[in-house]
C-alpha cells in the first residue's frame, strides 16, 4: 500500500497577522518610486506585500502542526507570534530588498521544509518529491503583471510564470527571467567604463543592468529630438506677449520649454447659419484650479469666428469656466458660436464620418518652478500639422469595454488615438530601441563579453543576448511612454485641496495618462506632451520610471516565462502554486493591452518573436466572461466556468500534495436575486470552479489589495480587499451532508469567523464578500451536499445561504447594545430618517422593553405632532459628552464619532473615542451594521460615511492617547 505524503496545516490555514499585512498592503499601493509595477503599467496588479506574506504563510508550517515541537497551546502561540514577528517585518515596504530580512524568511521556509522532507522519507517518491536540498519550484499561470512570481523569486524558490497575454508574459521577464541572467554584472555602457569606480564597486542584483537602461534610453532620448525636435518648438515670450500678461515679464526674451499643447475636438455647429464653422467640445475651460495659480482659457467670438486667449486668476464666472461648451452628461455640448445645444448624436455622427477636428486651446511650458499657461500661436498649429507619419499600428479598437470606448467617436482604428505627431515620435522612439540594441552588443564585447547568436529567448549570456536584454526593457519604456503620449490623454487641473497619495501638498496641474481607469474612453479635451520636455509625458520620464525599477529586481533565483493557456496547462508537476486569475467580467485584459502591444511589436518582435508573432493579443480563449465574444451572457458565464473549473482542475493535479493552493479573487457587486436569494454572479461562477475541481477551502484572508483614492473607487462604495483562498484537495472519503447538516455547520461556525473578520476590521463593503470563504470553506469539506430531494445543492443556492446567515448573525449583535439602540437600528431600518405616525414607534417600543419617552431622552429621537423621526447626526447635541449623559446609548456613540470626524477630522474623531471607553468597541461593531442597513436601502452617501469610518478606526484608536491631550484646543471639538 502507497505510503500516504504527511502534510500539515501552513501558516496561512490557521493565523495571519492580517492587520498588519493590509496596512503594509495599502501603504505600498501609494509608493511609485522604485516600485517594480513602475516598469510597466498592468491592471489589478497585487501589492507585493500581501503577494509576499501569502507565500510566506503558505510554505512555513503553522506550529499547531508541530506538536511534538510545541506541545502546548501556550507553547504554539509563542512560536506563532515569532513567526508573526517575521512575517510583520517582511512585509514593510523598506525591507523588500533588505538581505536580512529577506534571509531570516527563507530560513524559516526552508526549516518548514526540511521538516516536511524528514516526515516523508518513507513515501515512494521521496527522492523526486522531498529534496531537503532544493526548495519546490513556483509557477503562477494567470501571471499577469507578475507580482506573485517576483516574490516567490524573492524568497528563494525558483519561479516559474505564464500568461496567455504576450504583455504579461514580457512584463513577467523583464521582472523574473532576465536579472537573475545578469545578476551582478557590471554595465558595459562607455561612460561607466570610464568611471574609475566601476571596476571595484559591486553591482548588486540588476544594478549594472539598471544603469545601462538609463544610459541608453537617454541616448534614445537625445537622438530622437536630433531626428524630431524640431516639431515640437520653445515658447517664445515676446514683449506683445508681456503687455497683455504683465505676469509673464520675468520670462520676457526667453524661450520655455513646452510640456503639452492642449487641444479642443471640433464638430461642425447644428446650427444651419453656423453650419460652417468648427466649434470647440470642451469639458472644462479651467487649467488651473490650484489657489493662487489660478488659469483658464476664455473663448472670444467674433462673429462666425472665434479664438481662445488664457487669463490668469480666477475667472468671473467660475461655473461657466468649469462647464466649458459640455452641456449635462455624456457627449452633449453647446454651440460657441451659436448657443445652439448640440446632442451626442450630431457628434457620433459627426466622428463616424470622419470629420472631427481639433484646435489648440492653450500651451502649457516649464517656468521656474512652476506652470505657465499661453494663448495658442499660429506657429504652434503649424508645428503640429506639419509632422508627416510614416507608420501607423493597425487593429480595431474594441468597441465594448465596461468603462466606456471612443469607438461610436469615430476612433476605431489603433492609428486613430494618435496625433500625427505623437506618431512620429513613437515610431522614432520604437525604432530607435533596435538602434540601441546594436549600440549595447558593441559596448559589451568591448567589456569583453563573448558574442555569438544565440537569441535571449533561446537562452545564453553573450553580448547579444545583453543587447536584447536592454533593448526589451527599452522597449517596454516606449510603451510605457505611449500611455501618455496619444490623444486621449487630458489635463488634470490640480484641484486646491487635494492631497498626493504621499501626503504631499495639493497636486500640480499635469497631464493624466489614458489608462487611469481600465477603459479607453473618449477624450473631448486632450494634451498632447512634449516628449522632450523633463514633465510627466517626456520619454526621460518615463525612464525615469522604469529604471529604479529594474535596480529593485534583485533575484538571482532561476526564473522562467512562458505563453501559455492556463486551461491547457504543460509542465508544471508538483509545484507551489499561489494565483491571481481574472475577476469574471471586470477587466478586459487581452482587450486593453492591445494598445500597447501594437507598440513592442515593432520594437521587439525580431528579439522576442514568439510573443510577437500574431497581428494582436490573443482574445479567443482569455478567460473573461464578455458577453460580446461569446454571443450573450449565458454563454460568456458558461465559457467562464467551463475554463476555469479546468484550468483549476489543473492546478489541483499538478500542485505540490504538502502546500495548499492559494487564489486571489475580488469582484464589483454584481449581484442577481432569484428564488435562491441573492448571490453574487462572480463569486459563483469562480466558487463553482473551485467545488468542481475537487478543491476544499481551507483558508480565507480579506487582503487590502486596492488603493482608496484609485479613480474608479473614489467616493465610492466599491471593493477594496481580494479575497484570499487556500485551498487543499479535497480527501478522496470526505463525507456528504445534508442541507439541515451544512445549515447546522453554518450556525455553529460562521459567528466567530464573522467576529474575527470584523475584529481584523475589514471593511463593510467587503465584509459580505470576505464572509463567503468561511461559508464555503464549510461547504467544500464535504463531497456533496443533498437537498431534500436527493438532489446535490447549488453553489447558488450555497451562498444565498451563507449571506442569509450572515444577515442573522449582525442582525443577533443588536442583543449586545442598549435597548434605545436596538430600538434606534430597527427604527432606522424600517422607517430611516422620514416621520413616522407615534403608534409605530409605541409598537416597537414595547417590543424593546422600553418606551418612546425614554427613547425621546436619550437624545437620538423626537416625538411631535403624533410623528416620530430619528434625528440627523447634524441634529444631535453639539456639546455631548459622555461622561455627563445620564442615557448614553451606543447609536450616539457612533454618530457622534462620524459627525465629529465629518466636521473636525481624525484627531477630532480620535479625542472623542479616547471619551467614549469600553463603548468604543461597540460604536465600532454598529458602524458596520449600519453600513449593511445603508447598502441594502440604496443610501449611497451614508453608505460611504460608515464603511469609511469602519476603515479608519484603528487609526483613531492609534491617535486616541495624543488626541485626548489636545481636545480643549478650540475647534477640535
Amino acid at each position: 500500500m502507497t505510503a500516504p505524503v504527511r502534510t500539515v496545516p501552513k501558516l496561512i490555514e490557521v493565523a495571519l497577522p492580517l492587520d498588519d499585512i493590509n496596512r503594509a498592503a495599502a501603504r505600498e499601493k501609494s509608493i511609485r518610486h522604485g516600485h517594480p509595477s513602475t516598469l510597466h503599467l498592468w491592471w489589478a496588479r497585487r501589492p507585493l506585500a500581501a503577494a509576499r506574506a501569502v507565500l510566506f504563510a503558505q510554505l512555513v508550517d503553522d506550529p499547531s502542526g508541530r506538536p511534538e515541537l510545541f506541545p502546548t497551546e501556550e507553547e504554539q502561540d509563542r512560536e506563532r507570534e515569532r513567526l508573526f514577528g517575521i512575517l510583520r517585518r517582511l512585509v514593510l515596504w523598506e525591507n523588500t530588498t533588505n538581505e536580512e530580512v529577506l534571509e531570516a524568511a527563507r530560513a524559516e521556509i526552508r526549516e518548514s521544509w526540511r521538516r516536511t522532507c524528514a516526515d516523508n522519507t518513507d513515501h515512494p517518491r521521496a527522492a523526486e518529491l522531498f529534496d531537503p536540498k532544493k526548495l519546490p519550484a513556483f509557477h503562477d499561470p494567470f501571471a499577469g503583471g507578475g507580482a506573485i512570481p517576483l516574490e516567490a523569486q524573492r524568497l528563494g524558490l525558483e519561479a516559474h510564470a505564464s500568461d496567455l497575454n504576450p504583455v504579461a508574459v514580457l512584463i513577467n521577464k523583464a521582472m523574473i527571467e532576465i536579472p537573475p541572467r545578469f545578476a551582478g554584472r557590471p554595465p558595459v555602457n562607455p561612460e561607466a567604463r570610464a568611471r574609475k569606480s566601476v571596476a571595484g564597486r559591486e553591482w548588486r542584483g540588476a544594478a549594472g543592468l539598471a544603469e545601462d537602461v538609463r544610459y541608453y534610453g537617454k541616448w534614445m532620448r537625445d537622438e530622437a529630438e536630433r531626428r524630431i525636435g524640431y516639431l515640437y518648438p520653445k515658447a517664445r515670450i515676446t514683449p506683445e506677449m508681456v503687455a497683455e500678461r504683465p505676469d509673464l515679464e520675468r520670462y520676457e526674451g526667453r524661450e520655455l520649454t513646452v510640456i503639452a499643447w492642449l487641444w479642443a475636438r471640433t464638430v461642425p455647429s447644428p446650427n444651419p447659419a453656423f453650419s460652417h464653422v468648427d466649434v470647440p467640445l470642451v469639458s472644462t475651460f479651467m487649467l488651473s484650479t490650484k489657489k493662487g495659480k489660478e488659469a483658464y482659457v476664455e473663448p472670444v467670438v467674433e462673429g462666425d469666428r472665434y479664438r481662445f486667449e488664457v487669463r490668469v486668476g480666477e475667472p468671473p464666472d467660475q461655473a461657466a469656466a468649469k462647464a466649458g461648451t459640455k452641456l449635462g452628461r455624456g457627449a452633449n455640448f453647446q454651440c460657441l458660436v451659436s448657443g445652439s445645444p448640440m446632442a451626442g448624436d450630431h457628434v457620433k455622427a459627426t466622428g463616424t464620418a470622419g470629420r472631427m477636428g481639433a484646435r489648440l486651446m492653450a500651451v502649457v511650458a516649464e517656468g521656474d518652478r512652476e506652470r505657465i499657461y499661453l494663448s495658442p500661436t499660429a506657429e504652434m498649429e503649424d508645428a503640429a500639422g506639419s509632422a508627416e507619419h510614416a507608420w501607423r499600428p493597425q487593429g480595431n479598437v474594441p468597441a465594448r469595454l465596461t468603462g466606456g470606448t471612443c469607438v461610436p467617436y469615430g476612433l476605431t482604428q489603433w492609428g486613430d488615438l494618435f496625433t500625427p505627431r505623437q506618431l512620429v515620435a513613437l515610431t522614432t522612439f520604437s525604432d530607435l530601441v533596435g538602434e540601441a540594441l546594436e549600440r549595447v552588443r558593441r559596448d559589451a564585447v568591448t567589456a569583453d563579453l563573448p558574442d555569438d547568436e544565440a537569441s535571449i529567448h533561446i537562452g545564453g549570456g553573450t553580448a547579444r543576448t545583453y543587447g536584447e536584454a536592454v533593448a526589451g526593457y527599452l522597449g517596454l519604456s516606449v510603451s510605457r511612454f505611449a500611455d501618455r503620449n496619444n490623444a486621449l490623454c487630458t489635463w488634470d487641473t490640480g484641484p486646491a485641496g487635494v492631497r498626493s497619495s504621499t501626503g504631499g501638498s495639493a497636486r500640480t496641474a499635469s497631464l493624466r495618462g489614458l489608462f487611469s481607469r481600465q477603459a479607453i474612453a473618449m477624450a473631448w479635451d486632450y494634451g498632447e506632451a512634449n516628449p522632450f520636455s523633463a514633465s510627466g509625458g517626456g520619454y526621460a520620464s518615463a525612464l525615469a520610471w522604469g529604471q529604479p525599477a529594474v535596480q529593485s529586481l534583485t533575484g538571482t533565483e532561476r526564473g522562467r516565462t512562458s505563453l501559455a493557456d492556463a486551461m491547457s496547462l504543460a509542465g508544471a508537476d508538483r509545484r507551489l502554486v499561489s494565483t491571481d486569475p481574472p475577476y469574471y467580467d471586470n477587466v478586459a485584459y487581452a482587450d486593453l493591452s492591445d494598445f500597447f502591444y501594437v507598440w513592442l511589436r515593432r520594437s521587439l518582435k525580431s528579439v522576442f518573436p514568439d510573443l510577437f508573432a500574431t497581428v494582436a493579443v490573443p482574445k479567443a480563449q482569455e478567460l473573461v466572461a464578455a458577453p460580446y465574444r461569446h454571443g450573450g451572457r449565458r454563454e460568456a458565464e458558461l465559457f467562464f466556468l467551463t475554463g476555469m473549473s479546468r484550468a483549476i482542475s489543473r492546478l489541483s493535479e499538478q500542485s505540490h500534495p504538502v502546500f495548499p493552493t492559494t487564489i486571489y479573487y475580488a469582484f464589483k457587486q454584481s449581484e442577481r436575486k432569484d428564488g435562491a436569494g441573492v448571490s453574487s454572479t462572480g463569486w459563483e461562477t469562480f466558487l463553482d470552479a473551485v467545488s468542481k475541481s475537487g478543491f476544499s477551502v481551507t483558508g480565507t484572508w480579506p487582503m487590502r489589495t486596492e488603493l482608496a483614492n484609485r479613480m474608479i473607487g473614489a467616493g465610492a462604495n466599491a471593493l477594496a480587499s481580494s479575497i484570499v483562498l487556500a485551498c487543499r484537495k479535497r480527501r478522496e472519503n470526505a463525507p456528504s451532508t445534508t442541507r439541515r447538516g451544512f445549515l447546522s455547520a453554518l450556525h455553529t461556525e460562521l459567528p466567530g469567523a464573522i467576529a474575527r473578520l470584523q475584529a481584523e476590521n475589514i471593511a463593510p463593503v467587503d465584509l459580505a464578500q470576505a464572509a463567503i470563504g468561511p461559508g464555503m470553506a464549510i461547504f467544500t469539506r464535504y463531497s456533496r451536499v443533498l437537498e431534500a430531494d436527493d438532489s446535490p445543492m447549488t453553489v447558488r443556492m450555497a451562498l444565498a445561504l451563507i449571506n442569509a446567515e450572515l444577515d442573522q448573525i449582525l442582525s443577533a449583535q443588536d442583543a449586545d447594545y442598549d435597548p434605545w439602540t436596538r430600538f434606534a437600528i430597527t427604527w432606522f431600518e424600517t422607517k430611516g430618517m422620514e416621520p413616522s405616525p407615534y403608534g409605530d414607534a409605541e409598537t416597537l417600543a414595547t417590543a424593546r422593553g422600553v418606551a418612546v419617552e425614554g427613547v425621546v431622552h436619550a437624545g437620538i429621537l423626537e416625538a411631535t405632532a403624533g410623528k416620530v423621526r430619528l434625528l440627523r447626526r447634524d441634529e444631535l447635541a453639539p456639546d455631548w459628552s459622555p461622561e455627563t449623559d445620564d442615557r448614553v446609548t451606543v447609536w450616539e456613540c457612533a454618530q457622534h464619532v462620524a459627525r465629529r470626524h465629518e466636521d473636525g477630522g481624525e484627531m477630532s474623531a480620535a479625542a472623542l473615542v479616547a471619551r467614549l471607553g469600553d463603548r468604543a468597541a461597540a460604536a465600532h461593531a454598529l458602524a458596520y451594521r449600519l453600513y449593511g442597513i445603508c447598502d441594502r436601502k440604496k443610501l449611497a452617501e451614508e453608505a460611504l460615511v460608515w464603511n469609511e469610518l469602519v476603515q479608519l478606526w484603528p487609526r483613531l484608536t492609534d491617535l486616541a492617547p495624543t488626541a485626548i491631550v489636545s481636545s480643549s484646543q478650540p475647534g477640535l471639538l
